[in-house]
């Protein structure tokens, strides 16, 4: 009977472990009420799913403790998120060990303090130590664990935005602690200080103290050696020149006004007033070793092919796109996997003509339902065969008999309700590509088998990364006109166009997870997973 109870009241364990789920998402209406019955943890039987990579309990006001047996029964878990809960003070017991955990959301809980037994594992050995990101933005935290280095030793992204913490533990930056830590963000907190000993972080690229109460900058910030962007208004600086230039100077500038001896606190203020000059010299310095073959950063993407992928998880993503797909789909097209790509130039030259070609390319029709549509393209098919005198169709109606016999047809409609795609036969006028476009939401669907979606999919990411690269490498003259663009429309677009800027040198296309879910949130399946793109050829970099 008590075990009745369970699968009723969790029907999505069930389904899970009877199809041998990889990933299982838990939210939506109902779940506060089951979490709060279950003495506000998650239920033991999720923690017999030992399949399980990908688990996300999101929006539970009644969650305050994940539970016992987590560590134990998901040993294979790659990503645990856990955010806009009620997590907290502490977590007990501690989530770890988790030896294969690399992504970890905590954000937007009530936790106050992570202490030994009561945070995010053991520190000898490491209870995390595949973990790369690590949220723990939006609580109260009013320090950090000092064994958190230890803990998660090859951490790359650290989120504490939002917290109140007025100081760093001193064993974050001791020299080796973390060394490919890549992304620090503290904004929005209360931070008196900033040690020296950040320099010892080698692999620090973005560093964000905006909102703190910082009166000095320590010069050796200069020292981190791939520092890119930094972010430090909203502090009140003793040196007001250089709480004017945090404001409104470039990184560079202000890395540079440091290293010449502006310290925050005005010492070095003569040597600092030669520093423009200083930045001249470094800029010719840098052109020449551009010139000869470039400089570490540029040697760094150099051995990487010069061609970047970036995939961004959802756990990272402040708005992620989901696909709900209805039961009526299942006897017509069951399998779909989707992604956001940003970062298309497709404005030189050729290159929209060179992406439409490489994908079906769709009509620019008016309105019509899908029965009529149908008929009037078996009839330009068949018009076609006529005039042609042959028995093969070019363009779309190729693929027209992909829907014989079939009593329903498949579409994607967006959040307005309007229809965006008629798969596998066109899009509509909405989401036409233009020369403007450079995010596009990509829809890969099939009626044999999910990897056929996901080979497809890896295939045309991969395309896509090779013609933005060409595009950035080869600067062409002629394109295609506003009209002509608007002319042809594409099966892969987002309404969310922005014009492409230019860019010095190769940048990465970021890939955003996307999550298919049922009408009852019940996660299908996030592509890319850790699974997909793996067999990118040795001169494409993917970022996970």
């Amino acid at each position: 009977m008590a075990a009745a109870a369970v699968s009723e009241a969790w029907p999505e364990l069930e389904l899970a472990e009877r199809e041998r789920r990889r990933e299982l998402l838990l939210t939506g209406p109902g779940l506060e009420e089951r979490v709060r019955a279950a003495g506000g943890q998650l239920p033991p039987r999720l923690f017999t799913l030992p399949l399980l990579h990908y688990l996300e309990v999101s929006g539970c006001g009644s969650l305050r403790a994940p539970g016992p047996g987590l560590a134990q029964g998901l040993p294979q878990l790659h990503s645990l998120v856990l955010r806009r809960n009620a997590l907290g003070p502490g977590l007990s017991p501690e989530l770890g060990p988790l030896p294969a955990l690399r992504v970890l959301d905590l954000s937007g809980n009530a936790l106050e303090a992570l202490p030994p037994g009561q945070g995010l594992g053991p520190a000898e050995p490491p209870g995390l130590p595949q973990l790369q990101s690590l949220n723990l933005s939006g609580n109260r935290l009013r320090e950090l664990p000092a064994d958190l280095a230890r803990c998660a030793p090859r951490l790359q992204s650290l989120n504490l935005t939002g917290n109140c913490l007025d100081s760093f533990p001193a064993e974050l930056f001791r020299p080796g602690a973390l060394p490919l830590l890549s992304e620090l963000a503290a904004a929005d907190n209360c931070l008196r200080e900033l040690s020296p000993d950040i320099a010892h972080l080698a692999s620090l690229k973005t560093l964000d103290l905006s909102n703190n109460q910082l009166s000095e900058i320590p010069a050796e910030l200069a020292d981190c050696p791939k520092l890119k962007e930094i972010n430090f208004r909203g502090n009140k600086l003793r040196d007001k020149r250089l709480e004017k230039m945090v404001s409104g100077c470039q990184t560079r500038s202000i890395l540079e006004y440091l290293r010449v001896g502006g310290r925050g606190g005005g010492k070095g203020k003569g040597r600092a007033e030669g520093s423009e000059k200083e930045d001249s010299r470094k800029k010719r310095r840098e052109r020449k070793q551009r010139r000869e073959g470039g400089d570490g950063e540029e040697q760094d993407v150099g051995d990487a092919g010069r061609l970047l992928l970036r995939v961004l998880h959802v756990s990272e993503n402040p708005a992620p796109l989901t696909v709900r797909v209805s039961p009526e789909v299942r006897d017509v097209r069951p399998y779909i996997v989707g992604a956001v790509v940003r970062g298309m130039d497709l404005q030189p030259g050729n290159a929209l003509k060179r992406f439409l070609t490489s994908q079906i390319v769709p009509l620019g029709r008016k309105e019509a339902k899908a029965k009529e549509l149908v008929r009037q393209l078996q009839l330009e098919a068949e018009e076609q065969r006529k005039q042609k005198k042959r028995q093969s169709v070019s363009g779309l109606h190729r693929y027209l008999h992909l829907l014989d016999g079939k009593e329903n047809y498949p579409c994607l409609v967006d959040a307005d309700g309007d229809v965006i795609s008629f798969p596998p036969i066109t899009n509509s006028e909405k989401t036409k590509v233009k020369k403007t476009t450079s995010d596009l939401f990509l829809e890969v669907t099939s009626a044999t088998s999910l990897q056929i979606c996901k080979d497809v999919m890896d295939a045309l990411i991969l395309k896509m990364a090779e013609m933005n690269k060409y595009t950035l490498e080869n600067k062409e003259e002629g394109s295609l006109s506003d009209t002509e663009a608007d002319a042809v429309s594409g099966q892969l677009s987002d309404p969310r166009t922005n014009p492409s800027a230019g860019k010095d040198g190769p940048s990465p296309l970021v890939v955003e997870q996307v999550r298919v879910v049922d009408l009852e949130g019940s996660l299908k399946v996030v592509y890319p997973s850790k699974a997909d793109l793996a067999t990118a050829p040795p001169h494409v970099t993917v970022v996970r």
